[in-house]
């Protein structure tokens, strides 16, 4: 196939829709959690599982995302992944009993995190330098819309055809987005540049890329940081209905302002492209993000969750977290040049690790309480700025006995 060029804006857009396919995966879909419970008569604990299972799915499928592009190219992965997303999207919609839930689920999440994992190796392909922290910050402002939007959707179809229409949603935008990618995605990994898919290769290149401290570190930084803010996600059924005492049609109460936050701090990190070293980008993000997080603490200590402080809190948490985002990625990223695709994966397979751990177990045992919520996200928060000085410590040392 001839490779083809395509303008920033375009491709931002068309990346962004398709990385929207993980926030509409998690989001659309928590209204009608009351709705599936009585359905299928299981509890808020087990009703948890249908995120793990589509977390823990996105997991593994992130680890052969990348290798599979650098293998056969960014749009055929892309493009296979969104008709196997559209079945099972199609499948959530007719299961007929939890388990068959659960399988099409998992199939949603082998297939949805393809977005952000090619959708960075043919960011770093497209650009050079601060023009890929301008794209990725852009991206990320367009998919911000999402999780504002999805539990809208969610709770509007919810509240007018029930939860199947839901998914039936998520099939109709899967089909969408395939359509969109094939007509205006580009081939950005040419063919001469191509890895044979083979297991022996592709674990000898997780061998080098795993045992470098370095990418860990960066790679665990970006999860812990943005668990610290997928624990709101994850407990938003139990913070609407139980902690606020709020129906079906309230989700953008929380949602709204978190992804305010998100645009905001995309927004800065593109201005700041060029400007500020991406260190130092990370440092102020961090800033912001225990800003929040401290005065999270603070209020629920002293009193129970009420509007507006507990969306405030999370609203200033997310915007750190977008400002810090492009920056650590990309100097994960280039790191490994040659293997940006298989460095994505690895990036990815951690920071859907870890929110699959904390949408199965945390968000669990914390959801009952906004103080047990808040300080979960600052310990959270706490251990990835703990990689991130160990990160900086050992690339100090690295350059100085270069």
């Amino acid at each position: 196939m001839q490779e083809r060029s395509v303008s920033a804006p375009l491709l931002a857009v068309t990346l962004a829709g398709l990385v929207m396919l993980g926030p509409f995966s998690v989001d659309t879909y928590l209204p009608s959690f009351p709705a599936i419970g009585r359905e299928f008569a299981v509890t808020p604990i087990e009703l948890q599982q249908t995120l793990s299972a589509y977390l823990i799915a996105f997991a593994v499928m992130t680890l052969f995302h990348g290798a599979l592009s650098d293998s056969f190219g960014r749009r055929p992965v892309i493009l296979g992944c969104l008709a196997i997303y559209v079945l099972g999207s199609v499948g959530c919609t007719f299961a007929q009993s939890f388990p068959q839930l659960l399988f099409f689920r998992a199939v949603q999440g082998f297939s949805a995190g393809v977005g952000w994992v090619v959708g960075r190796a043919i960011v770093r392909e497209s650009f050079p330098g601060h023009g890929a922290q301008r794209l990725l910050s852009l991206i990320t402002m367009i998919f911000g819309l999402a999780p504002a939007l999805a539990p809208v959707i969610g709770g509007w179809l919810q509240g007018a055809f029930g939860w199947r229409a839901v998914f039936a949603f998520l099939a109709l935008y899967g089909a969408l987005q395939l359509a969109v990618c094939w007509l205006a995605l580009p081939e950005t990994h040419p063919r001469e540049a191509r890895h044979p898919f083979a297991p022996a290769p592709l674990l000898a290149t997780y061998r080098k890329l795993a045992s470098s401290p370095l990418l860990v570190l960066l790679c665990v930084a970006i999860a812990f940081n943005f668990s610290g803010f997928f624990l709101y996600v994850a407990a938003a059924p139990a913070i609407i209905y139980d902690l606020l005492g709020l129906g079906e049609h309230h989700f953008p109460v929380l949602f709204v302002p978190g992804i305010a936050g998100v645009m905001v701090g995309a927004f800065l990190s593109n201005r700041m492209a060029g400007r500020v070293s991406r260190q130092r980008t990370v440092q102020i993000a961090y800033f912001v993000m225990f800003g929040a997080a401290a005065f999270n603490v603070g209020y629920h200590a002293l009193f129970p969750a009420a509007l507006p402080w507990t969306v405030l809190a999370y609203a200033g948490y997310a915007a750190g977290v977008a400002l810090a985002a492009p920056s650590v990625q990309l100097l994960a990223l280039d790191l490994f040049p040659k293997n940006s695709g298989t460095a994505s994966s690895l990036q990815g397979f951690a920071h859907a690790i870890f929110t699959s751990i904390t949408a199965g177990l945390i968000a669990s045992f914390l959801s009952g309480s906004g103080l047990a919520l808040a300080l979960g996200q600052i310990a959270l928060l706490t251990l990835g700025v703990a990689c991130w000085i160990s990160y900086l410590r050992l690339a100090s040392r690295s350059v100085a006995h270069a």
